[in-house]
């Protein structure tokens, strides 16, 4: 048997092409993970530190601790707070940081309608903002004057009337009483006339000169005169005392002219519901209302003592032990351009709800805070004078010695 080639074989043979071994996509997305968790692990804590969701919130309030608390400068200050470079540049961890707002001295004073203005409404604003006024100038006028104006009117000739009439009983009292003295010193003249008659007819009777019937008819001529007498007592009676104010009839007078004289009072009392006037010494910071408007409920007007300007300071009731009256303050606020410089003047005795929120919708709206009252110095306070209610950050100086307020 012969060997046979490759040539004499009936079919070729083909050798496959053996393929590369392919690496597993499994394990590359391994080693991608391994590479990005620790990126998502600190981005989630930063942002878990920097927004403080609830479940940290509590866990914070459970142990106690603060973010930032072990370093010489915290690293998470509330979301709303952000510090000017110039601010943070100083920033110390013994200072203590809150937002703030300006505010007259006294706060802001609202200008309302009179009570028991009713319908009315405005007549005529008399000033414009930024108009310094004292306390009780006329700032507005309303409509209701003109009828206020008529009832004063009608009061002063009422009291007229009734003083007139006084006038007319005294002078009636006293002729009456003349009257009757008068007529009482007639009666008696008469009665004692009547009497000297009657003796001598009852002598002349005795001795027989004259008749029965003329002694009879003295006798009643007496008897009348005395009745007279009696009658002119009596009027004069009425009359007691001396005192022509005693009279019944003048106290009636009188007494109705003191009605008339607290008429005309509520009548001028009512009229000064017709102007509006300031409620203090103070400068008209917003005007609400135009005339033939309604006073609208928020008041015509606002105004306040912007020449003590004052801070009101929010502090997380944490930091509040380390604040005392008298400590240094700094205020800024990107709309001054310079910083503000004040003393603590008061801080408050309750906790409460914090009040002065920014725009960040992730903001701690239940934080609890006390409010400080700051002092701005005279300088200081020219400045925020034109800023009312301009939120500003308070940086308590807490490691300066405490000094007293400055006089306002």
């Amino acid at each position: 048997m012969t060997d046979q080639t490759e040539d004499d074989l009936p079919l070729a043979v083909v050798t496959p092409e053996v393929a590369p071994p392919k690496r597993s996509l499994r394990f590359r997305k391994r080693w991608l993970l391994l590479l990005l968790l620790p990126l998502f692990l600190f981005t989630g804590g930063v942002l878990g530190m920097y927004y403080q969701p609830p479940g940290l919130q509590k866990f914070y309030a459970l142990t106690g601790l603060t973010p930032g608390g072990g370093s010489t400068s915290p690293i998470a200050l509330p979301p709303e707070i952000e510090l000017p470079k110039e601010m943070a540049e100083t920033m110390r961890a013994t200072d203590v940081v809150g937002l703030a707002r300006l505010m007259p001295r006294g706060d802001v004073s609202i200008v309302a309608a009179p009570y028991g203005a009713g319908d009315a409404r405005v007549a005529e604003i008399l000033v414009a903002v930024g108009d310094l006024v004292a306390r009780g100038d006329v700032v507005a006028r309303l409509d209701n004057e003109g009828q206020l104006q008529s009832a004063v009117l009608l009061a002063e000739a009422n009291l007229a009337i009734r003083q007139a009439t006084l006038a007319q009983t005294r002078a009636a009292v006293e002729t009456s009483r003349a009257e009757a003295e008068a007529v009482l010193e007639q009666a008696t003249v008469a009665a004692a006339e009547a009497q000297s008659d009657l003796a001598r007819t009852t002598e002349l009777f005795g001795r027989g000169v004259v008749t029965q019937s003329n002694l009879d008819a003295v006798g009643a001529a007496a008897k009348q005169a005395a009745a007279a007498v009696v009658k002119a007592e009596a009027t004069l009676s009425r009359f007691t005392g001396t005192d022509t104010e005693a009279q019944p009839d003048v106290i009636v007078a009188s007494r109705n002219l003191a009605a008339a004289e607290a008429e005309l009072t509520r009548a001028k009392t009512d009229l000064a519901r017709a102007a509006v006037r300031a409620p203090i010494d103070g400068t008209i910071l917003d005007i609400h209302a135009t005339p033939g408007q309604r006073p609208p409920t928020q008041g015509i007007m606002e105004m306040g003592d912007t020449l003590h300007m004052m801070a009101e300071a929010e502090i997380y009731q944490d930091r509040i032990a380390q604040v005392t009256p008298g400590q240094p303050v700094e205020l800024a606020a990107a709309a001054l351009g310079v910083t503000l410089q004040g003393r603590v003047a008061f801080v408050g005795l309750t906790v409460g709800r914090q009040g002065l929120l920014s725009d960040d919708t992730a903001a701690n709206t239940d934080a609890r805070v006390i409010r400080v009252m700051v002092e701005l110095d005279p300088a200081s306070s020219e400045i925020a004078a034109r800023y009312t209610n301009l939120e500003v950050i308070a940086r308590i100086d807490t490691h300066a010695p405490a000094a007293p307020p400055a006089a306002p």
